[in-house]
């Protein structure tokens, strides 16, 4: 959390005294807005970050609870694919809820078409190449027996694109673009 604020007002108050005492248009009220204006901008900046990075930690630790169903031993690459199929299809079971529940004639909600989309883009992303950790060699599922959960942690793993026609590709993390 950003500290901006706190410091500016510990400095105000340690050079002014009360920062009650201070009138609306002094320039350390400017300091103050300012400071907490940055505050709120990390903020926000920070949130949407891990917005974004969500995806790829569940992803991990879906493929980590995986190793550790295998006892940390490495996978098979016909093991491998049905691990992905099942990532991919994850979400078919409540989308499919959602559409028997929804009255006909009816649009479709918008958490409908918000799982939609993302069951759409994980099908297109297994077409052209699924990004994962490397599951089939020893010392990268150490690795990812050890992950705890943090982004930078995923960094230190070694990544690969393995597509539904079982060509695999290595690739590096995090991602650039949408491949």
């Amino acid at each position: 959390m950003p500290k901006t604020l706190e410091k500016t007002r510990k400095a105000i108050a340690k050079k002014k005294g009360p920062i009650e005492s201070l009138h609306q248009y002094s320039r350390d009220s400017k300091r103050l807005h300012r400071a907490q204006v940055r505050d709120e901008k990390l903020e926000k900046i920070a949130a949407s970050r891990k917005k974004s990075d969500k995806p790829y930690l569940e992803r991990a630790t879906f493929f980590q609870e995986a190793l550790r169903q295998n006892e940390g031993q490495p996978l098979q690459m016909d093991i491998i694919q049905e691990l992905i199929k099942t990532f991919v299809h994850q979400y078919d079971e409540e989308l499919n809820e959602m559409k028997k529940t929804r009255r006909p004639g009816r649009p479709a909600s918008a958490k409908e078409d918000l799982l939609k989309v993302k069951v759409d883009k994980l099908q297109k992303e297994y077409q052209s190449g699924f990004l994962l950790p490397v599951l089939d060699t020893e010392e990268n599922a150490a690795v990812l027996g050890r992950y705890e959960g943090s982004w930078s942690y995923l960094t230190g793993l070694k990544w690969v694109r393995i597509s539904s026609a079982g060509t695999v590709q290595p690739s590096s993390f995090p991602p650039r673009g949408d491949h």
